[in-house]
């Protein structure tokens, strides 16, 4: 069974620089720890892609065409087609000035982000240091040289489910498919991810890739539930609702003793003080 364009496969690599042998690409975990590239947040296996959608570089995109299903292959990639030609262009000389004011001290070999006047941020290599000046070079790392890839290609899928899910692989890998469900028809496809973990702003970029892609393959309508325009949405804020205050009501001190026993106590308090006075004045006049 031969690879064509549109096709859904899964396929094993490892990507090597001809004159080299350096290699800096694989999807096999322990070749990436062999050669010192392994990401602990990197997910390896055999990966899925669609052939002649942009998923691998344009060379090894194209060489991919034609190829049988379950063999192995060594595809030599030239310059122009792996990660281009170098550019002179490309190499710029700045004052070291414009470094020290980002706070960047320069050496040959230092791995730069500059930022431009217009505010626009290149990644380049520092070349050389000398006379206050430092030439960046902004060519890819590995431009004017010939990849070399060996691959396998496992598995050609044909059930337009599983090229979804596939695609889904790719575009969102710790996506929980449990959550997942899947409409499939003609012309069109319909996702809904459900109740997922993943930060927004992954799905979010998952779903425009994801819809990219599976136009690329013929489908004229895409439908994914949440939408990304539900996923940019801020967050409604959790207004707790206030209970209102409790009023306690005003209690009136009530006396166990009735009125009447109030006022003869009141009498006889006037009464004994009235007579406290007359001793108090009698006494004072006997003392004269």
């Amino acid at each position: 069974m031969k690879v064509a364009k549109k096709d859904v496969i899964k396929l094993h690599y490892i990507g090597k620089i001809k004159e080299t042998g350096e290699i800096f690409d694989t999807t096999y975990e322990d070749v990436a720890k062999e050669a010192g590239i392994y990401n602990e947040k990197g997910i390896y296996g055999p990966v899925p892609i669609a052939v002649g959608a942009g998923h691998v570089i344009k060379g090894l995109d194209e060489a991919l065409e034609g190829l049988e299903v379950g063999k192995k292959y060594t595809l030599e990639i030239p310059p122009e087609k792996a990660f281009g030609k170098r550019d002179p262009k490309l190499i710029k000389t700045f004052t070291i000035g414009q470094f020290r004011r980002q706070g960047i001290y320069p050496f040959p070999g230092l791995d730069v982000e500059i930022e431009t006047e217009s505010g626009k941020k290149l990644k380049g290599r520092v070349m050389s240091v000398s006379s206050g000046r430092v030439r960046v070079d902004f060519n890819h790392p590995f431009a004017g040289k010939t990849a070399v890839y060996e691959v396998e290609i496992l598995e050609k899928i044909e059930d337009p489910i599983e090229k979804v899910k596939a695609l889904i692989d790719l575009r969102i890998p710790r996506i929980d498919f449990e959550k997942v469900q899947i409409e499939v028809g003609e012309k069109d496809v319909k996702i809904d991810f459900g109740e997922q973990t993943l930060d927004p702003r992954t799905l979010v970029l998952g779903e425009i890739l994801l819809e990219s892609d599976l136009k690329f393959l013929g489908y004229e309508t895409v439908e994914f539930k949440p939408t990304v325009e539900d996923l940019l949405k801020p967050p409604e804020a959790k207004i707790e609702e206030e209970e209102p205050e409790k009023v306690e009501p005003e209690i009136e001190e009530k006396s166990e003793e009735p009125p009447e026993e109030i006022a003869k106590e009141v009498e006889k308090a006037e009464e004994i003080e009235e007579a406290n006075e007359e001793n108090t004045v009698e006494n004072e006049t006997k003392e004269e």
